[in-house]
């Protein structure tokens, strides 16, 4: 009778620690518990070796008919080879946000690309990752506006898109120089965050095209400049170089964006339906808990920031990781972004309650947005970037950091250390430098691409200039020699730095026109030969298309529109986001926590087992 109470309690000691371990696990992130499972993937030093230019060979039945269509973003089959290593069946599609319907516009066919390995295959991919942005280096006549900062951003700490170049071939034939960009997708989220990561959105209230069929009607043009407090990029004067007179653009200052208060990340109330911008454009699975969760944490940052509480702001954003982003990004000058007028073009990512933000789309920085004011992108102010004003709180996600004098006096020891760090030590320089001699020959070789090779050598000249400009301004900011807000620019700009040299549109802008190369007119499944000028015209006239005929600013980088339909999403089939199936938006649902799942189960089955035979022996004896 002893031995049999002792079974029994062993059975149910063993039964009771099965299910505490199960519950444990599978509700890890809300008890807190976590684990360091980052993974390292061979595709990080193999495709983003950024020190040489890769190959990548397109083989492809209808390649006439991808570019074609390209607007409506289906996919089409093909064989890629990536340095000679060859993954066959993998879906391909044009893609970007306005830049996409642009292309279109100018009569061009150097399209952004977007590779899915995994699109038929659900086991496809590349040394690990499961989907590549090939991003066409439009309005950037530099070529390097996008590689630079997401160096910068990975090189500071800031969880980034790795980058490297690639020369790209179709069926054999030369197409282009692009950028390639790791997609902010599952292998990026595993890389960074680990197989338990947390939630991913991409909010963006433009409608502006792109993102899976949306972008082929759009036309820049048609934007209402006035309603943004911008000046009209294809209205302006090409008299830019230098200004030091107040711009009437919509930076530095304004204080205006177009985005809607949740896609600026201001708490509204406690309705999820408020933050539609925001769930809509979920590139993760989330279920009601995850709205709820992400709704306190905005909440809690707007409060503290309004109340001046500390503990609030820490417990809703990664203060290190967002101020690190924030003093990269505000050293770019991206008008196209959060701080800007548009507020779009950033991933917010939220674990454990938790916000940051991750970067992307950079085409338009280094004040080529609306290139409009050279001395007020050189000298835009760290502590009033852009489109924020000093006492409002319309961007939470920058105001916090001047919310208090403790935050602030940390932001600009992490600029110093930037300083030290990338300029001081001539870092960036260098970095221009070396890119320059590994893309030149590519470029002048470029059939498509959307500049003359001389544009390209001013380009860079010019962006070399900016950078260390910039540098000095922001190094005056510091020491108290130039004011560090919009206001105080304003009532002393004495010492501002003179900027007067150099012209933001050699750079490539919005409003700067395709400049003189081919701009995709040739290249297989062309129109024959090289292109020509008059192609890159915005409606195909033939006119010169240098000067305002240029009406993109998103795309460059490949943003899919946050129309919720992006990744992996879909319907299956071809024409979905994700052709191999319908597989819903990125799972956090990771191999680890099957794994877990796995082993609460065995323990589970152990314990009846372990009953079942004693139970057996018991009635035996």
């Amino acid at each position: 009778m002893t031995t049999s109470k002792n079974i029994n309690r062993i059975c149910v000691i063993i039964t009771a620690i099965a299910v505490l371990v199960t519950v444990l696990f599978m509700n890890a992130k809300a008890l807190g518990v976590s684990t360091i499972d980052t993974i390292s993937f061979e595709y990080e030093t193999s495709l983003f070796d950024d020190s040489y230019v890769h190959t990548i060979d397109i083989t492809i039945d209808d390649w006439d008919g991808l570019i074609e269509n390209a607007t409506s973003e289906e996919y089409s089959a093909a064989d890629v080879t990536i340095d000679g290593e060859t993954v066959k069946n993998v879906g391909i599609r044009a893609k970007g946000n306005t830049s996409l319907s642009t292309v279109s516009q100018l009569d061009s066919e150097r399209y952004s690309f977007k590779i899915e390995f995994d699109a038929y295959e659900t086991s496809g991919n590349y040394q690990g990752l499961d989907k590549l942005c090939l991003n066409n280096l439009i309005q950037d006549y530099t070529m390097m506006k996008d590689y630079i900062t997401y160096k910068l951003m990975n090189e500071f700490g800031v969880a980034s898109p790795l980058v490297s170049y690639c020369f790209i071939t179709v069926n054999g034939e030369d197409w282009g120089l692009y950028l390639a960009v790791e997609a902010v997708e599952d292998s990026f989220l595993e890389r960074n965050y680990g197989t338990n990561y947390g939630e991913l959105y991409k909010p963006d209230t433009m409608s502006m095209g792109g993102g899976r069929g949306n972008g082929g009607d759009f036309d820049m043009k048609n934007v209402d400049f006035d309603k943004m407090g911008m000046k009209n990029p294809f209205e302006r004067n090409d008299s830019d170089s230098g200004s030091d007179g107040d711009s009437e653009g919509g930076f530095p200052g304004g204080g205006f964006g177009m985005g809607s208060s949740d896609a600026k990340i201001q708490y509204i109330d406690d309705d999820t339906d408020s933050y539609s911008t925001i769930f809509d454009s979920a590139k993760t699975t989330i279920n009601k808990s995850d709205k709820k969760r992400l709704i306190s944490s905005i909440k809690s940052l707007n409060e503290g920031i309004e109340e001046g509480d500390s503990e609030k702001i820490e417990s809703a954003i990664d203060t290190d990781a967002l101020m690190r982003y924030m003093v990269v990004h505000n050293f770019v000058v991206n008008g196209d972004s959060y701080t800007g007028s548009m507020i779009h073009n950033y991933y917010l990512y939220e674990e454990d309650g938790l916000m940051t933000m991750l970067p992307w789309d950079y085409n338009l920085a280094f004040g080529t947005f609306q290139a409009d004011d050279t001395s007020s992108a050189v000298n835009d102010p760290i502590d009033t970037p852009l489109s924020v004003t000093e006492e409002s709180n319309d961007r939470p996600m920058f105001s916090w950091i001047t919310s208090s004098e403790e935050y602030t006096e940390e932001y600009h020891a992490l600029y110093q250390e930037f300083l030290d760090q990338f300029y001081t030590s001539g870092y960036l320089t260098d970095l221009i430098d070396t890119t320059y001699e590994m893309l030149h020959d590519y470029v002048d070789r470029d059939p498509t691409k959307f500049c003359t090779t001389e544009e390209f050598e001013t380009a860079v000249d010019t962006i070399r200039q900016f950078v260390t400009l910039r540098c000095e301004s922001i190094e005056g900011q510091l020491d108290g020699t130039i004011p560090s807000t919009d206001s105080g620019q304003e009532a002393d700009s004495s010492n501002l730095v003179d900027a007067s040299a150099i012209t933001l549109s050699d750079m490539g802008s919005m409003g700067g026109g395709m400049g003189g190369g081919p701009g995709g007119s040739g290249g297989p499944g062309g129109n024959g030969g090289h292109g020509s000028h008059d192609e890159n015209s915005q409606d195909g006239s033939g006119e010169n298309a240098q000067g305002g005929n240029f009406p993109g600013g998103n795309g460059d980088s490949g943003s899919d529109s946050a129309d919720g339909n992006n990744f992996p999403g879909g319907n299956g089939g071809p024409g979905g986001d994700f052709p191999g199936g319908d597989f819903g938006q990125m799972s956090s649902v990771s191999t680890t926590d099957y794994i877990y799942a796995g082993g609460c189960v065995a323990a589970i089955l152990a314990a009846i087992a372990f009953a079942f035979f004693f139970k057996r022996k018991r009635l035996h004896i």
